[in-house]
């Protein structure tokens, strides 16, 4: 399984609309083969900065949703809204306890 967080951090005035962008994609995204699951996560101290937490089967399948059409219409819409460049982190699970 494949962690994947990406930090996002939008001109304040703008989240609104990022928000419809998800809001407009996320079962899409939540359904695209190998996903496992989604999450959307907001900065408990920037209320402008979020978080998507993705869970997919392996990389392949994560490589092949960010080269779908589906991520190119996605991205465009939201890095427009950008104030600060992304961040994405790819992770695996060493050890989980509880």
């Amino acid at each position: 399984m494949i962690n994947r967080i990406v930090r996002l951090s939008f001109e304040p005035e703008l989240v609104s609309e990022f928000l419809v962008v998800f809001e407009n994609s996320k079962n899409q995204i939540a359904n695209f083969p190998g996903c496992q699951g989604l999450t959307l996560l907001q900065d408990a101290n920037h209320s402008n900065v979020y978080y998507t937490y993705s869970l997919w089967q392996n990389e392949s399948d994560l490589e092949s949703y960010r080269h779908s059409e589906l991520f190119e219409i996605t991205w465009a819409a939201t890095k427009k809204l950008f104030n600060a460049k992304p961040m994405a982190f790819s992770t695996l699970v060493n050890q989980k306890v509880k």
